[in-house]
């Protein structure tokens, strides 16, 4: 049975974790990632939600498979994994997640590969891997430094403890805490709102912000124009200047628009 469901809500694309009750993340669901991500760049989505079927969002990885296999093969999987998170993660569109329950170890390192984290009142996320003597295998630590701190992401990799949504918020690696009942409804809601803006412009900012992880201000400097003077070509640019301008002229305030993502 599929473990992964993409459907459509308009310019929305929302991708389903859907083999609960611990939606555990193995070969299957990653291959189904795999030719989602394909899908999703090339089916127009202007943005994605990430969900999950069930009352936890993921426990993490289908760690049954490992025991018994040589290192090569676990890595060979591991790198399959990998690749397909990074695939999903560099997606140009925006990308919401709506957690809830438990998201730990894979699940949580899945989570963070959206642009937006939208969690529910009573999620909790947590890195076990320390538990089975490993560490964070697809990257959960440093994408947690990059949102909270070297010394928050430490600690949580340390102590494997289930960390609230809202101390996760706190620290940054969450952008939102809602009413469980309410997670996907409002990721949907500011997904469909970004998905009328400026397509082409959030896929810089999207590539801005990679740049900066890899290699600072410094580097996200050097190829900021090179990324970003393309867009005054777009006709979503020309139609806002040109509606910016007139307005200034007018005395009037800004209109907002609906972009055509072009």
């Amino acid at each position: 049975m599929p473990q992964l469901s993409l459907t459509r809500d308009g310019a929305v694309a929302v991708l389903t974790l859907d083999n609960p009750p611990q939606n555990r993340i193995g070969v299957p669901m990653t291959t189904e990632l795999v030719a989602a991500v394909d899908e999703i760049t090339s089916s127009g989505a202007r943005a994605v939600v990430l969900r999950a079927e069930g009352p936890d969002f993921s426990y993490g990885g289908d760690i049954v498979p490992w025991e018994g296999q040589d290192v090569r093969a676990l890595r060979a999987s591991f790198e399959l994994f990998l690749r397909a998170f990074n695939a999903f993660e560099q997606v140009s569109v925006p990308v919401i997640a709506a957690v809830h329950g438990l998201c730990f170890g894979g699940g949580f390192e899945l989570a963070l590969r959206a642009d937006v984290l939208f969690a529910g009142e009573s999620a909790r996320f947590g890195h076990p891997e320390q538990t089975l003597g490993i560490v964070t295998l697809l990257g959960g630590i440093h994408r947690v430094a990059a949102r909270a701190g070297r010394a928050r992401a430490m600690e949580w990799a340390l102590t494997s403890e289930p960390v609230p949504a809202a101390e996760m918020a706190e620290a940054g690696v969450v952008n939102r805490v809602v009413p469980d009942e309410q997670v996907f409804a409002e990721a949907l809601a500011f997904a469909r709102r970004v998905a009328q803006g400026p397509t082409r412009a959030h896929a810089v900012h999207k590539a801005l912000l990679r740049t900066w992880e890899v290699g600072g201000t410094a580097a996200a400097d050097q190829v900021l124009f090179d990324l970003s003077m393309p867009l005054f070509e777009t006709g979503d640019a020309r139609r806002g200047l040109a509606s910016a301008i007139a307005a200034y002229q007018a005395g009037q305030p800004r209109p907002v628009l609906t972009f055509d993502g072009q």
